[in-house]
């Protein structure tokens, strides 16, 4: 078709077929219709239809386990809604307390506020190191069984 096209190209532009790339309706359709049918290869049909009944005969895909993991999402999303009223009372409270604008004084009173007393602060500080040594110990073990593996 290409030849058809470059030779009527020629004809009747008189230049190369990488030259003009412009044809006249007329001429797209007097070369179309010099074109045979255009017929598929042997076995194509029968190949296409075997792909069709493999298809068609293999098994639904399995669904998502939404009974399962329904009680997983109902309590995460309680639980963002604890900790979003939480943090909204704390805001609340501490405008409440601190009807003076002094930072330098509010500021301690709201941190002791946000932790609790004082003395849980300690407490806090050690299970936030022990948290990020489990994290730690976690990790590392992880990478060195990925890197043995591989």
């Amino acid at each position: 078709m290409r030849r058809l096209i470059g030779r009527s190209v020629g004809r009747s532009t008189g230049r190369s077929m990488g030259r003009s790339t412009e044809l006249g309706n007329d001429e797209i359709d007097r070369v179309l219709t010099l074109e045979d049918q255009i017929l598929p290869s042997s076995g194509f049909a029968v190949s296409v239809m075997d792909a069709v009944r493999s298809e068609a005969a293999a098994p639904p895909p399995i669904p998502f386990p939404w009974k399962r993991a329904l009680p997983g999402l109902v309590a995460g999303g309680l639980a963002l809604a604890l900790v979003l009223v939480a943090g909204v009372v704390t805001i609340v409270h501490l405008a409440r307390v601190s009807t003076a604008p002094q930072l330098s004084m509010s500021l301690p009173s709201a941190l002791t506020h946000i932790f609790g007393l004082q003395r849980n602060l300690g407490s806090a500080a050690g299970w936030t190191l022990l948290a990020l040594l489990v994290t730690f110990v976690s990790v590392k073990l992880s990478m060195r069984l990925a890197s043995d593996g591989a």
